[in-house]
């Protein structure tokens, strides 16, 4: 366990390898960044109905929100651009698109979206039905809405390890296949096919193992039904498991990809994140079986089988994003930011998800907060906080996000509260996490001021979008 949970930049050999973040790149543009008072924060806070998502992006320092659509391209990218094939249908951009992904996943059809949401809607809409379960380790936010708008129970079987916070385990993400087994047996006709998040996002942003892909696989196979990764974050899952399973050290990430890839039956992927892409999405599938029907959706919903919702310049980008997305220098500076941040929050005595994910930081609320009872909705209330002491958005993962509010007027609450710290790909430097370090452990003396929230105002799917709150 302990050799699994090495340091992550280090690598085979005995050669000297220094601690400090390099950054694989050199910055060519910049952007300012719009400093603000502590008064001003408050004051835009109240404004925003004490809800970080309804900010305005101008007035936050450090935008740690998501990962989602939010990196900076490369000169590579942004020289495609200047490439794309606008043409409404057959454009070459296209089929620059429907190679990468071909090269990449080895499926053979490959439907281009706006964004991973709109994959999601689609495929849910044409494979499921009201009444059907669909397993996963932890279903996030847009997947379980968009499977719950269809009727479908979306149903979260992650390994007890993923639930606990404080325990290390190299590969928290992983399904529990004995309560796979069990589904299958008792429900299996309602169940049209099972799914896996690569890497674990509701969960601390923890990886799947290939062994536990495999063995997923396999007992879904003996019960007649297929495997659908929604591999936002493939690569840096691939770079996890080279780092930390046996036996995988020597193989490159596109390698470990392709197999994970090909474990599966299809797949569905936001381009805004390992794509490094800002806008982007795409469903790829094995055989026929949806094939058509979701051509037919995308047609009705999105736009032609050959852009998708999507600019010729924007499959280009993303073309190329899923290529250099597994450049090895670039992963293990991925990784190893979320780890030297995570480092200096547990030094200081701050509980973070452990080990640390590939794309984020997660700060456990109820710890950070033990003062505040789930009724004080305790991870929306330290987002809040990071927001007024520093000018830090995150974003809520607890039971504004995945709770909800019963018929009856009661509330159901996540077991757990975090705060994710998500990061943009190739945006931020070490001074950044330094200031962010530093505010969260400013914070964390003054725990006992933040005060909790209640809701004023909700919506029935994907509340924390919109929702309005006020102080407890």
């Amino acid at each position: 366990m302990a050799d699994m949970l090495a340091r992550l930049h280090t690598p085979a050999g005995d050669h000297f390898m220094p601690s400090t973040i390099f950054e694989p790149f050199r910055i060519k543009s910049v952007e300012p960044i719009r400093m603000t008072t502590r008064e001003e924060r408050a004051r835009l806070l109240e404004q925003a109905k004490l809800n970080p998502f309804h900010l305005r992006a101008e007035d936050v320092l450090l935008d740690f929100l998501t990962d989602s659509g939010t990196g900076a391209m490369s000169a590579r990218q942004w020289a495609a651009l200047i490439e794309g094939d606008e043409s409404y249908a057959g454009a070459r951009s296209f089929f620059r698109f429907e190679e990468a992904v071909r090269d990449l996943t080895g499926y053979p059809h490959v439907i281009p979206t706006h964004q991973g949401r709109a994959a999601e809607r689609i495929l849910f809409s044409v494979a499921t039905k009201p009444g059907d379960v669909v397993p996963s380790n932890t279903h996030f936010d847009t997947t379980r809405a968009n499977l719950e708008y269809d009727g479908v129970e979306p149903l979260d079987l992650v390994i007890p390890e993923g639930l606990e916070p404080r325990t290390r385990h190299p590969f928290k993400g992983n399904i529990d296949l004995g309560r796979v087994e069990r589904l299958l047996a008792e429900k299996g006709e309602r169940v049209p096919f099972g799914m896996i998040t690569l890497t674990n996002n509701s969960g601390g942003g923890q990886p799947v193992s290939l062994e536990n892909v495999r063995a997923y696989a396999a007992l879904l196979r003996a019960h007649g039904k297929p495997l659908v990764l929604d591999a936002c974050r493939f690569a840096e899952n691939a770079m996890f498991v080279k780092l930390r399973e046996p036996g995988q050290s020597e193989r490159t990430p596109r390698e470990i990809a392709r197999e994970l890839f090909s474990l599966a039956d299809g797949c569905l992927v936001s381009a805004k994140k390992d794509g490094l892409a800002n806008i982007g999405g795409f469903i790829a599938l094995r055989d026929e079986r949806w094939v058509e029907a979701a051509r037919n959706l995308l047609i009705l919903t999105e736009g032609f089988p050959t852009y998708g919702g999507l600019a010729g310049r924007d499959l280009e980008a993303i073309a190329v994003g899923l290529e250099e997305v597994l450049h090895e220098d670039y992963l293990r500076y991925r990784l190893r930011t979320a780890e030297y941040l995570g480092e200096k929050l547990l030094r200081g005595g701050v509980a973070i998800v452990e080990p640390t994910g590939g794309h984020a930081v997660y700060l456990d609320a109820r710890s950070f907060l033990p003062h505040l009872a789930a009724a004080d909705y305790p991870a929306w209330a330290l987002s809040l906080a990071l927001y007024l002491e520093g000018g830090i958005r995150g974003v809520e993962i607890g039971s504004v996000m995945f709770g909800k509010r019963l018929d009856d007027g009661t509330e159901t609450y996540h077991p757990l509260e975090l705060v994710r710290l998500a990061f943009p790909r190739r945006v931020y430097t070490q001074s950044h996490f330094d200031y962010a370090a530093e505010v969260i452990l400013e914070l964390k003396a003054r725990a006992r001021d933040v005060r909790g929230v209640r809701f004023a105002r909700q919506a029935r799917y994907l509340r924390h979008f919109t929702a309005e709150f006020r102080w407890a």
